[in-house]
């Protein structure tokens, strides 16, 4: 079993709140977005170029907002597992799984032959 629990705990809570912060840093608030939250729409100018500038910049921040949330979510899944008690099991055969995979990924839900096999 997980020696340190307690502290892969203390890492999940910690990266969520810096991803948290990140997220917001990204975002505005937005009345006709059903989370009220939306990238920030940057305004270079209104020339053809700006214009272009601008679209690949939002593009990005949508990607990043993107990612960001699904590693939360991840994080979220992680720290519910351990509060459920199930943290370290994989959830397609049920074995350990590998301290040194989470440590490595504090987020993962499989073990490295499930995650093989998977992606195979």
């Amino acid at each position: 079993m997980i020696k340190d629990i307690e502290k892969i705990k203390e890492s999940l809570e910690k990266r969520k709140k810096t991803l948290l912060q990140d997220l917001e840093d990204l975002s505005k608030k937005d009345s006709h977005e059903e989370d009220n939250k939306s990238a920030i729409f940057p305004n270079f100018g209104s020339k053809p170029d700006e214009n272009a500038q601008e679209i690949s910049e939002y593009s990005t921040v949508v990607m990043t907002e993107k990612v960001l949330e699904k590693t939360i979510e991840e994080i979220d899944d992680a720290l519910e597992r351990i509060k459920k008690g199930t943290y370290g099991i994989c959830k397609y055969c049920g074995h350990e799984i590998s301290e040194k995979r989470l440590l490595a990924r504090p987020t993962a839900s499989s073990c490295i032959d499930c995650k093989t096999k998977l992606q195979g």
